[in-house]
C-alpha cells in the first residue's frame, strides 16, 4: 500500500505544484522499455555525438517540484558531457507517484533493493549501460533534495553498482518511513546516531565493500532540509569507508569550505562543501557554460555540477580563476516544505 501516494492524492484537487519545465530539453531523449518500472518512472538520456564505449554514467535526479529537462537546462550536466564525454540519465518522477514530483525516499516500497522506484533507476542504468557500452565501473549518481536522498537510497541499497555519488541538500538513506518522520527528518530531528546511520546503509544490502565515493553540498542557510542533514550523512558512510571524525585536510575552493576524508590509501573517498547563506537549492555558477539560476537553482559562485565531475575524475581541474563569491538570495521559507505541509492539514493529516 502506497500510502504516502494515497496521502498527496488526496491533495491534487486543492494544491498542484507547477513543474518549472514541462517540454522536455532540446538535450535530452527520452528512454522507453528499459524494464518492468515498478516505481512508474519515465527516464531521458544524453549520449553524446562521438561517445566512446567504455565511457561513464552520470544519473541525475530531480528535486521537488522539478522534472529532468528543467534540472538539466539549469544545471549545465549535459554541456559537461559533452566535453567530457560521458553519458547521462535522468530518472524524472510523475505526477501519478507524487503530484508536488519528489521521489518517494520516505516511502519503503520505493527505496529497498529490488523494489518500486529504486528498481526502475537500476532498471534505467542496466538499460544504458547494455545498449551504449558502458563502464559499470564508473557510474556515478547526484541529486537535489528528495532526489539527493533517492541518491542516498541508490547508493545504499545498489552500492556495488556506484563508484559515487553526491548528495546535493539531501538526507541520508532509511531516516524515514512515514510522512510526519520525513518532516521530522528534514527539520533535523529524530536522526539515528552514528552507528545506527552506518547499520542501514549495511543492512539495506548484502554488499560489504568496497563503497561508493562520496560528496556531500549543504547551504547553511537551507531552511527546507536542516544542515543537521549532511552531518547525518557524513557519519552514515564515515565508518563504511574507514575515516576519523576529523578531515584529512580542509581548504577553500571558489572562496567556499571544502574539506576532505582519505582513507589509509590516500584516497579521498568523502567531501564535503558547506555553502554560507546559501538556502535549498543546487549551487551554480552562472559564469559557467549552460548555469542559469531559477527556483531551487542557486547562482552563488560555485559550480557543484563541475566540481563533482571533478571529483568523480569526469572533469579536468579549473582553468580559470574562480569568481567571487555571490551572496545568495534569501530562501522563500522552505516553500516546498511549506507547500505540502499546509496541504497535508488541509486534509486533516498534520496539525
Amino acid at each position: 500500500m502506497r500510502t504516502l501516494s494515497d496521502t498527496i492524492a488526496r491533495l491534487a484537487a486543492f494544491r498542484q505544484a507547477r513543474v518549472n519545465a514541462t517540454a522536455p530539453s532540446g538535450h535530452l531523449t527520452e528512454l522507453a522499455d528499459f524494464g518492468s518500472n515498478p516505481g512508474a518512472l519515465r527516464g531521458w538520456t544524453h549520449i553524446p555525438a562521438d561517445l566512446r564505449e567504455g565511457a561513464p554514467l552520470v544519473v541525475v535526479l530531480h528535486g521537488c517540484t522539478q522534472n529532468a529537462a528543467a534540472y538539466d537546462n539549469h544545471a549545465g550536466w549535459s554541456y559537461l558531457a559533452e566535453s567530457g564525454g560521458f553519458a547521462l540519465l535522468f530518472p524524472e518522477q510523475q505526477r501519478s507517484n507524487n503530484p508536488n514530483l519528489c521521489f518517494n525516499w520516505f516511502q519503503p516500497e520505493d527505496t529497498r533493493r529490488g523494489q518500486g522506484e529504486a528498481l526502475s533507476i537500476r532498471q534505467m542504468i542496466e538499460r544504458m549501460v547494455v545498449e551504449h557500452g558502458l563502464d559499470r565501473r564508473r557510474i556515478f549518481v547526484t541529486g537535489l533534495s528528495a532526489g539527493g536522498a533517492m541518491a542516498s537510497t541508490m547508493l545504499a541499497a545498489y552500492p556495488e553498482v556506484f563508484a559515487g555519488g553526491a548528495i546535493i541538500a539531501g538526507l541520508p538513506h532509511g531516516v524515514a518511513n512515514t510522512v510526519p518522520a520525513a518532516f521530522d527528518r528534514m527539520r533535523g530531528h529524530g536522526l539515528p546516531d552514528a552507528a545506527q546511520l552506518e547499520a542501514l546503509v549495511r543492512d539495506a544490502s548484502d554488499h560489504a565493500g568496497p563503497w561508493p565515493t562520496i560528496s556531500i553540498w549543504q547551504g547553511d542557510a537551507d531552511r527546507t532540509v536542516s544542515a543537521s542533514n549532511a552531518d547525518a550523512i557524513l557519519e552514515q558512510w564515515r565508518g563504511l569507508h574507514g575515516v576519523g571524525a576529523k578531515p584529512t585536510h580542509a581548504e577553500r575552493v571558489d572562496g567556499f569550505p571544502h574539506e576532505v576524508w582519505c582513507n589509509r590509501a590516500g584516497r579521498s573517498v568523502i567531501e564535503r562543501y558547506d555553502i554560507p547563506g546559501m538556502g535549498h537549492g543546487t549551487p551554480l555558477d552562472s559564469a559557467e557554460p549552460d548555469e542559469t539560476a531559477g527556483a531551487y537553482m542557486l547562482d552563488v559562485g560555485i559550480s557543484s555540477t563541475r566540481h563533482i565531475a571533478r571529483f568523480w575524475g569526469l572533469a579536468p581541474a579549473a582553468s580559470r580563476a574562480p569568481r567571487e563569491a555571490v551572496a545568495p538570495a534569501a530562501e522563500p521559507v522552505g516553500l516546498i516544505q511549506q507547500t505540502i505541509e499546509n496541504a497535508l492539514r488541509q486534509v486533516g493529516l498534520m496539525r
